[in-house]
């Protein structure tokens, strides 16, 4: 019972010694709301595994598309497991692929890629020195 009421008394000096006007300043909060967060989600998601991470940077350090078959050559994952991770790029609008023949080529989105970039930065509150 006692050791009860220690308790109470340190929550009492506690509330005692931070009250209003006493305590830091307010931050201002400019930045991202709820909606933006949860139209970003998905698209973070999708950069939230190692494979799709190479995927990307595959692709970002290509100058041109990619065969589907030289990014199956660049894991030790079979092609089920490849094709599963690029739909999860290509539903997150980070790549697009063209078919051709019985290939699929793929691309970055740069478009995509900058607007991931853009919301790091926003998040994190400054610009991000990455090329």
């Amino acid at each position: 019972m006692r050791e009860s009421l220690n308790t109470i008394e340190k929550i009492e000096t506690i509330k005692n010694e931070v009250g209003a006007g006493e305590c830091c300043q307010p931050v201002a909060i400019v930045g991202l709301g709820h909606s933006q967060a949860a139209e970003m989600e998905s698209l973070f998601a999708a950069l939230a595994d190692s494979t799709r991470l190479s995927i990307l940077n595959i692709l970002a350090q290509s100058r041109q598309e990619v065969c589907v078959c030289d990014i199956t050559a660049s894991f030790t994952l079979g092609q089920p497991t490849i094709s599963h991770h690029l739909r999860i790029l290509r539903e997150a609008g980070l790549i697009s692929g063209d078919k051709r023949g019985k290939w699929v080529y793929y691309s970055l989105v740069g478009s995509k890629a900058a607007e991931a970039k853009a919301m790091l930065e926003k998040v994190l509150g400054a610009p991000l020195l990455v090329g």
